[in-house]
């Protein structure tokens, strides 16, 4: 497991948890391999077994409190055992005084020690929030991912069939890009797929005959999101008179993502056809659907009352 650097996350986080380095700064270069924190409460106690040294270390009140109850002789024992077991970092909350000698042990053994204003459990929330983000499984697939209606549409195919005219087509028409070509996909608290982009080619566009364009720059800064959910999978394919396409939407077909099963259609592209209408109406039936309503299902049980009235 490769793990998040320590300075990658004083990076990301020193503005939301208003961190500042104490102690520790020749050790930035550790990783964090674990996303659950840890408060090492039975360890300043002087209880080691099953110590969860892999993770973040987490002091609040109770452990500052009982680290300033110890003696300074068994205060630097315990703290220095607790250094020793190759702790990723530790954040000290509520911007308690750090105690002299975790402070000195912290760059002795160069391990990353931080300080915060926030209360322990605001603290404990959000870097959970953040490491269940970073250690989320992840897979990056080709394609184009749109929000359309507040829908989620994750368009593939092949190359060259129309995803990202498409895309651009409903970007145009008011609905927002998420991502042009590749789509980073993560399984956030196992249960939901978010599609994202890279921060490289964000707001970017490639666009055969055009080249690269920044629809961010021609459409305005609301035609963009960051991220969004997967609601949605459609495979745009060249017109192949000899396959037999869905007509009623009887069936409903699924694909897997990460091991999740995302509602799936296949549109056929020909001359003619207006594939940013097919999309936003894919998009429109699908939260009907999600809503408990099948236009399909509604017509047959229609057509079945009326049969069995003659």
């Amino acid at each position: 497991m490769r793990g998040i650097l320590i300075s990658e996350f004083y990076e990301s986080m020193k503005d939301e948890l208003q961190l500042t380095l104490v102690a520790g700064k020749d050790g930035l270069r550790r990783r964090i391999r674990w996303a659950e924190i840890n408060r090492p409460g039975l360890a300043l106690a002087g209880y080691f077994d099953y110590f969860a040294w892999r993770r973040v270390q987490i002091l609040g009140k109770v452990e500052i409190t009982y680290l300033r109850s110890l003696k300074p002789e068994l205060s630097r024992t315990r703290i220095a055992e607790i250094l020793s077991r190759k702790v990723p970092c530790i954040i000290v909350a509520r911007r308690y005084q750090v105690p002299r000698e975790l402070a000195e042990g912290a760059d002795r053994l160069k391990v990353p020690l931080f300080r915060t204003p926030l209360i322990t459990v605001d603290l404990i929330d959000r870097v959970t929030v953040f490491l269940d983000n970073e250690f989320a499984p992840s897979v990056s697939l080709k394609g184009n991912l749109v929000e359309v209606f507040g829908e989620g549409v994750f368009l593939e195919g092949k190359s060259g069939v129309g995803k990202s005219e498409t895309a651009l087509g409903l970007v145009a028409r008011g609905h927002r890009l998420i991502t042009d070509d590749v789509v980073r996909i993560k399984l956030r608290e196992r249960k939901y797929l978010i599609g994202s982009g890279s921060e490289l080619t964000k707001h970017h566009m490639e666009i055969r005959g055009l080249g690269i364009i920044n629809i961010q720059k021609l459409f305005g800064a609301v035609c963009f999101r960051k991220e969004n959910q997967i609601d949605l999978a459609i495979t745009l394919e060249g017109w192949d008179p000899a396959k037999e396409y869905e007509r009623l939407g009887m069936e409903e077909d699924t694909i897997r993502i990460l091991g999740k099963p995302v509602p799936h259609l296949t549109i056929p592209v020909r001359s003619g056809r207006d594939m940013v209408l097919m999309v936003e109406t894919a998009a429109l039936n699908h939260r009907l659907k999600s809503m408990g309503f099948n236009p399909a299902r509604a017509l047959d049980e229609e057509l079945m009352k009326a049969m069995g009235a003659r």
